[in-house]
């Protein structure tokens, strides 16, 4: 299936999309750092990475919202500075987690790349900021996020790039509320914020409500994350592209 929207988002069809790079720890290359980019441009793939920001401002590469899995160290990335992030190295490697300029600067448009935007900062602390950054870069670019005030400021401040409403079973995640899990799950915000794609965990691509709005508003549907073979040949009709992870040269 193709994707026809009015903003350039076909690549995320034609191309598979690396999960925080193309990584493999048991080689070496850990999640969203350097060589795991290079790893998925030199193998075409495109990149899926994410952003947090630190409370001295500066925006880093990194997926968690502490360092415990990462660094074994029991403390929260709102509350690092980059002094302090600079001296660590991620799973017991010689890698450092990197700033999002320096991923941009490295990655130079040579392939496609999706920004998942995290939630630690109000969106009017984290959204000017990276917008700042992604002016500049000339390469393919979306953002996506859980939050629906995150893609409506895309929407309202930056509309010229590509954006997607992240959704998600959290039946199985025990440190969501109730609330919350009401809240991400719902789509409530859809007319809102009015995302150019969505980006749907891959135990919903097959529920009624996915398919609705597929066939409904024609939204195309970005599915995460593929980690076996048996995942692609069961859901990737499901989407009209995905995201992967620990699946060799597909």
């Amino acid at each position: 299936m193709v994707i026809e929207m009015n903003k350039n988002i076909t690549w995320m069809h034609d191309i598979n999309i690396a999960h925080r790079g193309l990584h493999d720890i048991s080689k070496g290359i850990p999640e969203n750092t350097i060589i795991a980019f290079d790893q998925a441009i030199n193998n075409n793939y495109a990149i899926e990475l994410d952003v947090h920001l630190l409370k001295d401002g500066t925006l880093i590469v990194f997926h968690d919202d502490t360092l415990k899995r990462c660094c074994n160290i029991d403390k929260k990335i709102k509350d690092m500075s980059y002094e302090e992030i600079s001296k660590l190295t991620v799973f017991n490697t010689e890698h450092k987690i990197p700033t999002l300029e320096d991923v941009l600067s490295y990655i130079d448009g040579r392939v496609p790349l999706i920004i998942e935007i995290k939630t630690d900062k109000s969106t009017r602390k984290i959204c000017p900021k990276l917008a700042k950054l992604l002016k500049k870069y000339k390469g393919k670019v979306a953002v996506k996020s859980f939050s629906p005030a995150i893609i409506y400021w895309f929407k309202r401040y930056f509309s010229d790039i590509p954006r997607g409403l992240l959704t998600a079973n959290f039946d199985t995640e025990k440190k969501f509320k109730l609330i919350k899990k009401v809240f991400l799950s719902s789509l409530m915000f859809m007319p809102l914020c009015k995302p150019d794609f969505l980006s749907v965990q891959l135990n919903m691509l097959k529920s009624k409500k996915i398919k609705r709005i597929k066939r409904e508003q024609n939204l195309p549907i970005l599915g995460w994350t593929f980690r076996t073979k048996l995942d692609k040949i069961n859901y990737e009709h499901f989407c009209d592209g995905y995201i992967f992870e620990n699946i060799k040269h597909m």
